[in-house]
């Protein structure tokens, strides 16, 4: 056990991709072999009634196995050996019938990646949930939006938080189509012909992947690896965007700034040094975990360039790096999902904080007002000059604008007041948050529920 175990991953998907789970999908893929085998007619029914029966992890001693692997360079070796003996009588010579290693590894891990790929769009759809109800709770709620981390225009917590929402929602529909597009069977024997099989290898290809639940490929892929690169490559797209909703949330958290904050549970984001201290763990950790995710896809990435038939040291490093990648990709997935579902929102410190720059976060706004009489460069101007007369004499900008005599000029009290009135300048930000819980629903409605 690593001293950090559990704090990067969850525990789900840890033993998804653990040496045990691992096992349990070979067995599985040697199992439904002998069945398709068997009603192709290659092999004897009771064989594969045998064989079948003796895939239980259970019968097997799992770091025995794993040990003799690294000596082997593949677990299907000793694996078959240990199901050969278990099998009982003549059905133990037609266990791996016409199979190679490989098939079996690889057709394994689609199935872990399958398991793998649901528990992440769980996650996901939770925490769409989650931004769906603060987008629907604080549509109204205005706070500064921010660009280059300066302050820029008023908007909503309800618009970052739908703008969350349509991120979740865009690598949801992503996921369920990677599903379709990557998750297929790998058989081709030895050197992807199946000429062990005759004349039924394709048949044995058609039932193989009925049995397994995955999709019958055009053609053996043991070394062309673009499916097993979509799904590193979408896995670090979640984790990034993972990374980008915890780091809004890690910002929003500054005691600066202190318009969020993760929910106060016992024992939760204290420090062993300062007693004040309330930390933002969830968002820590989903950063590190994101991180993690993504160092990872560049390996696999690089894993694409095989030699020939059967790649000699690309394949093998996909092996750790892919419960890697799953494994850190759903712990970042979690912890953002915690953080939001539980997030506490502090509207008037989001008021407070638009009020501290003096109004000059309505600058535009002014600007905006002021252009229909006097054309957009001479607003500009007179505004311009007068956010550098607030900055100057320490004084709001709506007290430099209104006495200005170009302002009063054309700016009745009224519209002036409404000028520095936050809410009145927010677009059409309902509709875009009306928009994205739209995309919501769709999801929900094709998907099933979203917890």
């Amino acid at each position: 056990m690593q001293p950090a175990e559990g704090m990067f991953d969850t525990p789900e998907m840890a033993a998804l991709f653990s040496a045990e789970g691992h096992l349990r999908r070979l067995l599985d893929f040697e199992g439904a072999l002998a069945r398709a085998e068997a009603a192709a007619g290659l092999i004897p029914p009771t064989a594969a009634r045998a064989i079948t029966a003796a895939c239980q992890v259970g019968r097997y001693d799992v770091p025995a196995l794993f040990r003799e692997a690294a000596v082997a360079g593949t677990p299907v070796i000793p694996l078959v050996r240990l199901l050969s003996a278990e099998v009982a009588g003549d059905a133990g010579r037609f266990v791996h019938w016409g199979a190679t290693s490989q098939d079996t590894i690889d057709s394994a891990l689609m199935l872990q990646m399958r398991d793998g790929l649901d528990l992440i769009e769980r996650d996901l759809r939770a925490l769409a949930s989650a931004c769906a109800a603060h987008a629907e709770r604080h549509r109204h709620t205005p706070m500064a939006g921010r660009t280059l981390l300066q302050q820029a225009l008023p908007i909503t917590f309800g618009l970052k938080a739908a703008r969350w929402l349509a991120l979740v929602v865009r690598r949801v529909r992503r996921l369920r189509a990677l599903r379709a597009e990557a998750l297929v069977l790998q058989f081709g024997g030895a050197a992807g012909t199946l000429a062990s099989l005759g004349d039924q290898g394709m048949r044995v290809t058609e039932l193989l992947a009925a049995e397994l639940g995955l999709s019958a490929p055009d053609l053996p892929w043991h070394t062309e690896r673009d499916r097993i690169a979509q799904i590193a490559a979408e896995l670090g797209i979640v984790a990034g965007a993972m990374a980008k909703i915890a780091g809004d949330l890690l910002l929003l958290a500054q005691s600066e700034i202190g318009e969020v904050s993760e929910a106060a549970l016992p024992g939760k984001g204290g420090s062993s040094a300062l007693p004040q201290k309330r930390n933002p763990v969830d968002a820590v950790f989903a950063v590190a975990s994101a991180r993690l995710a993504l160092s990872e896809v560049p390996l696999l990435l690089g894993a694409m360039a095989q030699e020939h038939e059967r790649a000699a040291g690309a394949w093998q490093s996909e092996w750790a790096a892919l419960p890697r990648l799953f494994c850190a990709t759903a712990g970042a997935v979690a912890r953002v999902r915690s953080a939001v579902a539980e997030l506490v929102v502090h509207p008037d410190q989001m008021r407070a904080n638009l009020e501290r720059g003096g109004g000059l976060i309505l600058a535009e706004a002014l600007s905006t007002a002021l252009a229909p009489r006097l054309g957009q460069p001479e607003a500009q101007r007179i505004v311009q000059d007068a956010c550098a007369r607030a900055i100057e004499e320490g004084i709001t900008l709506r007290q430099a604008a209104g006495e200005d005599a170009t302002v009063r000029a054309v700016l009745p009290t009224e519209a002036l007041e409404r000028a520095f009135e936050p809410s009145a300048y927010l677009g059409v930000s309902d509709s875009l948050i009306d928009a994205a819980l739209v995309q919501f629903k769709d999801l929900k409605r094709v998907g099933g529920s979203a917890t």
